[in-house]
């Protein structure tokens, strides 16, 4: 990545206590436009705990996050979304009685009221970001099914979908290639790899090493709450200290 890019996303120092654990100690991370960043590291390291404190769903302890130079700690879940910021979760959270294409259609909607503003334009514009995420997620011949009928695999493109037609200039996704099959995760990852080419910053927490060589250019890795280590996927997964970590053995990393 080039020096003269400036990050979208910026954070320093960021830390979150839950009593006596501290799940987050001094964590600072950058995302750049068209980059993907992988946030690896073993289970408890602290990496969904950094994505909650990004947007808004945990407040920082200490730190700062700022996006575009413009500070969004304090700030409540939905701001943040409107700020440009896409974020997925583990268990999918999706409307599980309502049709694939209105909970697409729940994620262009810019305030909770029943009326959106804007008029017919905006209505218009919304309901076609809609129908270009379910044809790129191979999802518009499932768009009046129930997101509950779905298999497995369609829930999960069903939740990408809501990022692609939320139009965000950052995506945080957690752990987004979880139980898909080989061709499955072949259809996610021309879906990152064309929004890293449209310039989008992406954020990934996986476990499936295999997803990370391909996709990531660039791995920071955590334990205990800290960044080890922030750099390309090979020196990093091939750092035996490292892997000793994430595999367990802490007795080998010392």
């Amino acid at each position: 990545m080039s020096a003269a890019v400036e990050p979208i996303l910026s954070c320093q120092g960021l830390a979150r206590s839950f009593g006596g654990l501290k799940a987050v100690q001094g964590v600072s991370l950058s995302l750049y436009p068209g980059q993907v960043t992988a946030l690896v590291g073993p289970n408890g390291a602290g990496k969904t705990t950094v994505f909650n404190l990004i947007t808004g769903n945990l407040r920082a302890d200490e730190g700062s996050a700022s996006l575009r130079g413009q500070s969004i700690i304090g700030l409540k879940p939905h701001r943040v979304a409107q700020m440009g910021v896409a974020r997925s979760f583990q268990d999918l959270r999706l409307f599980t009685h309502m049709s694939v294409r209105d909970n697409v259609l729940a994620a262009t909607e810019t305030s909770a009221w029943f009326w959106q503003p804007g008029g017919a334009a905006a209505k218009r514009d919304r309901l076609a970001a809609a129908e270009e995420a379910l044809a790129r997620t191979e999802l518009t011949s499932l768009a009046d099914s129930r997101a509950i009928d779905l298999a497995y695999a369609e829930r999960k493109f069903l939740s990408m979908a809501r990022i692609l037609a939320a139009r965000a200039s950052i995506w945080l996704l957690d752990e987004p290639a979880s139980g898909l099959d080989l061709a499955s995760r072949r259809r996610f990852g021309e879906l990152l790899k064309e929004a890293r080419r449209q310039g989008v910053a992406i954020c990934l927490i996986e476990h499936n090493l295999d997803v990370v060589m391909e996709l990531a250019d660039r791995i920071a890795f955590l334990d205990q709450g800290k960044v080890l280590a922030d750099g390309d996927p090979q020196s990093i997964l091939r750092d035996p200290k490292l892997a000793a970590i994430y595999f367990g053995d802490r007795g080998e990393a010392a």
